[in-house]
């Protein structure tokens, strides 16, 4: 969760559906073929459907996905997969309501818990579960977590955790690392066998003896920066490519000033090809390395919060 002092985005900043609708356009023009709706919190928003039903009608984009805390989702589940969404990731930290209600600050598991049902049954075997691990709040359910993704046929994915954002308590004493979790993995099922693939996400997947698979996002001790393909669009309009980057391009105002599709590729494109971000890897060599913003900072640009800029 970001700072209880965290900035609104004003609403008539926002983009509305078609103004995403136009932007991912562009992004299709220069081969992109995938779209994960995140945030915050998607669900959220108003009449998202029909956001996803619009993005649905690109044919260049053959995977539409959705990462969401898993709140409302019993609730629109069935109208996402009508309209269109082809798999979903639900973030989830912890099967016990005490841990819950501390990292989330407000209670709700058992929507979550109701919303994973509901998914498992519209979208089996896409559903994943993203779990952030922190020491000393959550690393005592890491095989417990296991389990609850293996009985279902969803894929676990465990998280570092990561210095971005709201994380303004963040230590590196509080990162379980991934060399931990795999050592833990390992004492609970045996030998665990890496997964090779050319895939660049962020993901690095992992298979047991008996064929669960399950993925570790190491991003802070192991950083993937040279491979990593994502970027991120705000809900304002303002495109990232690095979680950690302190500036992005504002698309909202070249596209509300009447830029055409092919003008947003041309300038999405001219900056890709100059992108040098390394975050991760930077803050990695950091030698004491702490929060990568404060309070303060946050306050000053709101979009540095993973909040407003996406997971």
């Amino acid at each position: 969760m970001p700072e209880r002092s965290y900035q609104w985005l004003e609403r008539d900043k926002l983009l509305h559906f078609g103004e995403i609708a136009a932007i991912v356009d562009a992004f299709c023009s220069l081969g992109v073929e995938a779209v994960r709706i995140t945030g915050g919190e998607p669900l959220v928003r108003r009449e998202l459907p029909r956001l996803v039903e619009q993005l649905a009608r690109r044919s260049a984009l053959r995977d539409i996905a959705m990462t969401t805390n898993g709140i409302l989702l019993a609730d629109q589940a069935v109208a996402l997969a009508q309209a269109g969404l082809t798999r979903v990731t639900v973030s989830l930290d912890s099967l016990d309501e005490r841990v819950f209600e501390r990292v989330t600050q407000r209670r709700g598991l058992s929507d979550v818990l109701a919303g994973i049902d509901v998914a498992t049954r519209i979208w089996p075997g896409r559903v994943k579960l993203d779990t952030v691990v922190m020491r000393g709040v959550n690393d005592g359910e890491v095989l417990d977590m296991l389990e609850f993704a293996r009985v279902r046929g969803i894929e676990a994915r465990f998280i570092e955790y990561m210095d971005v954002g709201g994380a303004t308590h963040w230590s590196p004493n509080d990162v379980f690392s991934r060399a931990e979790l795999l050592r833990l993995v390992a004492w609970r099922h045996g030998p665990v066998e890496e997964l090779r693939d050319a895939s660049s996400a962020p993901a690095q997947r992992f298979r047991l003896g008996d064929g669960t698979v399950f993925g570790i996002v190491a991003s802070t001790t192991t950083p993937f920066c040279a491979r990593c393909d994502r970027s991120r669009l705000t809900a304002d309009g303002h495109w990232y490519m690095c979680l950690y980057a302190r500036l992005g391009l504002d698309l909202r105002t070249l596209l509300r000033r009447g830029a055409s599709t092919r003008e947003l590729a041309y300038r999405i494109a001219q900056t890709w090809s100059a992108r040098d971000e390394r975050g991760a890897e930077d803050r990695l060599a950091e030698r004491e390395r702490g929060p990568s913003a404060d309070v303060g900072l946050l306050r000053e640009d709101p979009r540095l919060e993973m909040h407003t800029r996406g997971g």
